[in-house]
């Protein structure tokens, strides 16, 4: 009898441990379901990795995540980074020239496996540049696409025994999916987003980004209390040009001014191409003076050195140039006004540049 109910309570103690078991693993799917879920909602890049590296090492119980994306021409980090991610908080976002870095094998010409094992610091390098002390074991989960390496997902815990050689990957493989679906769709529109915005010819922005760009500064201008300039910019006699030397060689000039201006700009300022010879350009907390001396600073280095176009002809250009700068800003009126008005007043300026004589810079007071 006292065996009997030995045994009965051994095997009541088998079942609990199996319905813990049970409900332990539906909250894991549970919450890996709504993780999805998040990453299939993400709008941007910057949405979509910031909720695989606050949420996955999360629900997984995962000491470090890594992403690394193979960005054979910097064209990812590049328009991302033109586009506004910060990449200061996204530390384990990691970009490779080549694929071969990723570390996957594929000898047979066959599509590549989760790795899984035993952490080695030389090998996984590339994936953990900056492990936490005592990572034992990790999982390297390649992101495909159509039989195209993305990039990979890097896992890492300081369990020894989280990830071996002998567990199956049929879970890190549909995780690795979803991500691999997500990322490919979500770069897809960034770049896109990227093309609308950006002037085919200069490479720089176009009108469109120029007027979200205006009242997005215009309203944190008016949060922050700083002033802010604008400059408009027209290649002077840029007709002549074109009829003289023809509408390739005009093209030249463009990028070429183009290029002359935004070397001249920090980072946080920003350029667009208004349609022809016109430029605009946005200086964050500048007032009147300092933007002024940009203006000729601009000025000088494209008319100071002759442009070479075509097969080494130079030719001498010069611009004129309008500054503005919104520092009251009237708060009773619609922020589009506003930035309306600051690009008028730029515009105006430049007026009165080009009718007293040209390459010159003219300042709206």
């Amino acid at each position: 009898m006292r065996e009997l109910m030995a045994e009965n309570e051994a095997l009541r103690g088998q079942l609990r441990a199996l319905i813990d078991q049970a409900e332990n693993n539906h909250a894991i799917m549970m919450r890996h379901q709504a993780f999805d879920l998040e990453l299939v909602a993400a709008g941007s890049f910057q949405d979509l990795v910031t909720t695989i590296f606050r949420q996955l090492p999360v629900i997984s119980d995962l000491d470090i995540v890594t992403l690394s994306l193979v960005d054979a021409d910097a064209d990812i980090y590049t328009v991302m980074h033109k586009l506004g991610v910060d990449f200061e908080i996204l530390p384990n976002l990691l970009f490779h020239e080549d694929a071969s870095a990723l570390g996957y094998d594929r000898p047979d010409g066959r599509l590549p496996k989760p790795r899984l094992g035993v952490h080695d610091p030389a090998l996984h390098r590339a994936a953990f540049p900056q492990p936490p002390a005592q990572l034992a074991s990790v999982a390297l989960v390649p992101l495909l696409r159509n039989a195209r390496l993305l990039g990979s997902l890097n896992l890492g815990s300081r369990d020894p025994e989280r990830f071996t050689p002998q567990l199956g990957t049929d879970f890190v493989e549909h995780m690795g999916s979803i991500i691999a679906i997500c990322l490919e769709n979500v770069i897809s529109n960034e770049m896109l987003k990227y093309i609308g915005l950006t002037d085919a010819l200069t490479g720089v922005y176009n009108r469109r980004y120029m007027d979200r760009r205006l009242v997005e500064e215009i309203a944190r201008a008016r949060r922050q209390s700083y002033r802010i300039s604008c400059m408009y910019i027209d290649v002077d006699y840029f007709k002549q040009v074109n009829d003289t030397w023809g509408h390739g060689c005009g093209d030249e000039v463009l990028r070429e001014v183009a290029a002359r201006i935004k070397a001249e700009l920090r980072i946080s300022d920003a350029l667009a191409r208004f349609g022809g010879e016109e430029f605009v350009v946005l200086l964050i907390d500048a007032d009147l003076n300092s933007a002024s001396m940009v203006a000729d600073r601009i000025r000088a280095s494209v008319a100071n050195q002759p442009f070479v176009i075509g097969a080494g002809t130079m030719l001498s250009v010069s611009v004129s140039i309008g500054v503005a700068t919104l520092d009251d800003f009237e708060r009773d009126h619609a922020i589009e006004g506003v930035a309306q008005q600051l690009v008028a007043q730029a515009d105006q300026a430049l007026y009165q540049a080009k009718e007293g004589g040209r390459n010159r810079v003219v300042a709206s007071v």
